[in-house]
């Protein structure tokens, strides 16, 4: 046995992640980019080894949150240009640029301090503007009060090279009566970015909007490059499928520590949710909310023994939890999975009223990552 699945672990299929990056590839035009968002650990799902398969099959960009994720890639000998799409303190913009890393800006006030941080050094900066189109996050606002001769601005300024613009969408997942709002943004995004290039005197390389949302329901928006997030992974953001072939990457597994007997009458685990009804075999799962398991997952929760379906019981606990095997064929250290190849990951946010984009990212640090494929 692999010392890596004695307790909890989660498979990552690379070959998974191949298949759903070539599947979004197929549909892109010859010279339209490709970027691989590997922020959050790659959503979980391991940001070194995903970002060098990504670079073997020909991804064209990478994309992670902050300084420490876009160094983290470096030390590994990644080679492919990296966009910052967080903040980064303007003091660390002669290692931004040492480290050939991309900065999104999206302020006056950010460009300068950028621009600024560079004097004297001999080095230029790569940068991304980020238009503000309706999400109501960051950027350069490109409808009402106009902050589009600001961008324009930031394109001009020394030692800083605008290479791209790019916005983000927030509503492209959603249902088709919420779609006109995208194409809103989407006329905002293109007239603004046509502003600041009539303004600046110059135009972007790289103009990039295409989320995994837009990926699968607007090939309108793929312009110069797309940058689908959790998509990679082989989920989709919202009801809408499409046309793409996407496999689930992540199989999170637990493995059986011990079966405890319980007569009617007993209670299972803190707070006493859960009361045993008849002569029970519950089985207790060294898998906790420490390993990402939500607590509010609890008594809701489903996990598959190879087809067979146990259902969780009691709170779940730091470090562990019990699911009513009784009648099952489950014996110590058998795995359990989680969610994965058998139980959609959605179908388990659900449960807990959130997204399968916070189950992935919640899965800890002390979870090894086993790569298959």
């Amino acid at each position: 046995m692999d010392d890596l699945t004695k307790r909890t672990w989660a498979e990552v299929s690379l070959g998974a992640i191949e298949h759903n990056y070539r599947a979004m590839r197929a549909k892109l035009a010859p010279g339209v980019r490709y970027m691989g968002i590997v922020k959050a650990n790659a959503y979980g799902h391991g940001a070194v080894r995903v970002s060098r398969l990504l670079e073997d099959v020909g991804c064209d960009y990478l994309a992670v949150a902050c300084l420490d994720e876009a160094l983290e890639l470096r030390r590994a000998g990644i080679r492919l240009p990296i966009l910052i799409l967080g903040y980064t303190p303007p003091v660390y913009a002669p290692v931004l640029a040492e480290n050939a890393v991309t900065q999104a800006v999206g302020s006056l006030a950010m460009a300068e301090a950028l621009s600024g941080a560079l004097a004297g050094t001999g080095l230029t900066l790569k940068v991304h503007l980020k238009l503000e189109t309706g999400m109501g996050r960051t950027g350069f606002r490109a409808y009402g009060q106009d902050a589009l001769p600001d961008a324009a601005r930031a394109a001009c300024l020394p030692r800083l090279e605008p290479e791209g613009v790019f916005t983000h969408f927030c509503v492209s997942d959603g249902e088709v009566g919420e779609r006109d709002f995208t194409w809103e943004q989407l006329k905002r995004f293109k007239a603004g970015f046509e502003t600041i290039e009539a303004q600046a005197g110059k135009r972007f390389v790289i103009h990039h909007c295409t989320n995994s949302g837009a990926m699968i329901a607007f090939p309108e928006t793929y312009m110069d490059m797309v940058r689908p997030g959790v998509a990679l992974y082989g989920m989709v953001p919202g009801p809408d499928r499409g046309d793409l072939d996407l496999i689930p990457a992540m199989t999170l597994k637990s493995r059986v520590a011990c079966l405890e007997r319980h007569e009617p009458g007993d209670t299972i685990s803190y707070g006493r949710t859960f009361t045993v009804e008849r002569p029970s075999t519950i089985a207790v799962l060294p898998i906790g909310y420490a390993d990402g398991l939500h607590r509010t997952l609890s008594n809701k929760l489903t996990v598959d023994f190879d087809g067979r379906r146990a259902r969780q019981v009691g709170r779940i606990c730091m470090d562990m939890c019990m699911a009513d095997v009784t009648g099952l064929d489950v014996k110590s250290g058998d795995a359990a999975e989680i969610f994965g190849r058998n139980i959609n990951c959605g179908d388990v946010a659900a449960l807990c009223g959130t997204i399968h984009y916070e189950l992935l990212c919640a899965v800890s640090p002390r979870v090894p990552r086993v790569y298959v494929d």
